[in-house]
């Protein structure tokens, strides 16, 4: 847990009686105490063990109800997800940091609120000045400066910077403001979701095959998606004639229904010779997010007929060998009990999400309202599960309260028993005394999601039982309580005025301040943004770091 934990609870209660530069002073004197919880020592996990190996496997667009053991009505097996529930803790209210792809993977990598940087929706294309600025910490760069090997092998997503333009590229140059930047060590991968192009095997800053052809979405015989695969286009021209949308960039042999194989292939090659190193007190750490389940959909032959419902059955099933493959390889090695394994995925599913249950009965939302893009919770509660034989007592077990992928940092920090600095994981708070304590205490600060709603794009904050969507001009507030009506069917605002205020008034002050743990405020990557609409420009400046604070 974050040592100051107890400060911001203080803050949350008495703050909103007392002026701004009252309650600064406050929150700076709690957070510099060196209380016995902020000791690297007091932190640190059992001193019998040491750092434990890390590995974060990221799926895309799965939702809730796209893992048997979350969902006993599921159309399709799921025998190694299921086993990270079975050995380790599955957290049932864990979010993403988003509903879509790019805001979430800036959160869960540095434990701060996507909407905070100058991302406010959407996501990013292939290209473009990483969402990552130089010099904030992320799960690598903490990992990295404590004696960590780091890799990335997967997708991306945060933006690349590419020698040249799509017209006039010099392959032989390096690609810059990448995974490379931002703390690890080695990567291998694809820019982005595969519909955004410049896709080719890039390891390292090169592509052994460079994109030097073009193309676009295919018809799926499978799917009513698309397909990313031979034959290409010399140029533009070419795809923009034979599929009537413009073509982007491809390499030669990329075919999208690799991903997966290749990917665990090259993590297990990575980690197989890190593995004497971690044997010797030299642990890894492996990001591995995956392609699958997002579009395009494209299970390989011996997945096929595979589980009732459809491609896209086959294609989790097939995500869950890949992920199997990897447990296997920790087991074989000798490396299984002292790994931790995250299992989690960026936002709820896409909308292919509605014709499963239509025609399958298969529910990949697992009974939360909508899906990917939506503030309610179908859009970003999603599967979230750790395992650590080494440092989980009582396997086997569920935590039904709030936990966010933004906790990872604070979480990972503590459990190396390092303390993060005012700087870094402004919105991570430590959920490890939770692998430890079957009966822990551990409470969430109030977690902020963001997305599509009734009414137009909506923020909203979740305080244990009861979850606030923030009006806009064209809709009210609308206030569930989760524990009672977690597929939000009713509105209880108007029957609650108080704790409509009392909630706003908390979204409000993490916003503003830069931060949702206690420690100094922080600046916001903008100003005040459109979004905000039920806070004045005003009320953001007053709650805000005063200047010199910053």
């Amino acid at each position: 847990m974050r040592c100051d934990d107890a400060a911001t609870a203080f803050l949350r209660t008495r703050g909103q009686s007392m002026n701004r530069s009252l309650c600064f002073l406050i929150l700076l004197a709690l957070a510099a105490q060196h209380c016995v919880c902020c000791s690297p020592d007091a932190a640190a996990a059992d001193p019998d063990l040491t750092k434990p190996n890390i590995i974060v496997i990221y799926t895309d667009d799965q939702g809730y109800g796209d893992v048997a053991a979350l969902n006993p009505d599921a159309k399709f097996p799921t025998p190694n997800f299921d086993r990270l529930a079975r050995e380790g803790v599955s957290f049932t209210h864990g979010h993403s940091a988003a509903a879509v792809c790019t805001p979430s993977r800036y959160g869960l990598l540095t434990g701060r609120y996507p909407w905070r940087t100058k991302l406010k929706q959407s996501v990013m294309g292939a290209e473009g000045d990483c969402l990552i600025a130089d010099g904030r910490m992320t799960l690598a760069s903490l990992l990295k400066e404590n004696g960590y090997h780091t890799a990335m092998v997967g997708k991306w997503h945060l933006g690349m910077d590419f020698p040249g333009t799509p017209s006039d590229r010099d392959w032989s140059q390096p690609v810059r403001d990448m995974p490379l930047d931002k703390g690890f060590d080695h990567f291998y991968g694809v820019p982005a979701s595969l519909n955004y192009g410049i896709l080719a095997w890039f390891e390292g800053r090169h592509a052994a095959v460079p994109p030097t052809l073009f193309t676009n979405k295919k018809p799926n015989a499978r799917m009513s998606d698309y397909r990313i695969m031979p034959p290409y286009d010399r140029t533009p021209q070419e795809t923009k004639a034979a599929l009537k949308r413009d073509g982007f960039e491809v390499a030669p042999d990329f075919v999208d229904s690799q991903c997966l194989t290749r990917f665990t292939d090259k993590a297990i090659e990575w980690m197989d010779g890190k593995s004497a190193d971690a044997k010797q007190g030299k642990p890894f750490f492996l990001y591995l997010p995956y392609t699958s389940p997002h579009y395009p959909v494209c299970p390989l032959p011996e997945f096929q007929g595979m589980g009732d419902c459809g491609a896209y059955g086959e294609f989790v099933i097939e995500t869950d060998h890949h992920v199997g493959r990897v447990l296997d390889f920790l087991k074989d090695q000798g490396l299984e009990e002292n790994t931790l394994v995250v299992f989690t995925s960026d936002n709820g599913p896409e909308n292919h999400w509605k014709n499963s249950l239509r025609k399958y009965s298969h529910d990949s939302r697992g009974g939360f309202r909508q899906g990917k893009r939506s503030v309610y919770e179908g859009g970003h509660r999603v599967p979230f599960m750790v395992r650590w034989p080494a440092g989980i007592a009582k396997p086997s077990r569920s935590w039904e309260r709030p936990v966010g992928q933004v906790d990872l940092l604070a979480t990972v920090a503590e459990i190396i028993g390092v303390q993060l600095p005012d700087d870094a994981g402004e919105d991570s708070q430590s959920f490890a005394s939770i692998l430890r304590n079957p009966q822990a205490t551990h409470q969430r600060l109030p977690l902020i999601n963001n997305g599509s709603g009734t009414g137009g794009f909506r923020y909203s904050i979740t305080d244990q039982d009861w979850k606030l969507i923030l009006p806009t001009p064209k809709a009210k507030p609308e206030l569930y309580n989760l524990t009672t009506d977690p597929s939000e069917k009713s509105n209880v605002a108007d029957q609650n005025p108080k704790l409509v205020q009392s909630l706003t008034k908390q979204i409000n002050r993490i916003i503003a301040a830069g931060r949702t743990t206690a420690g100094a405020p922080q600046p916001n990557d903008t100003g005040y943004w459109n979004d905000l609409g039920w806070m004045s420009q005003q009320q953001y400046q007053e709650l805000g770091p005063a200047p010199g604070q910053e």
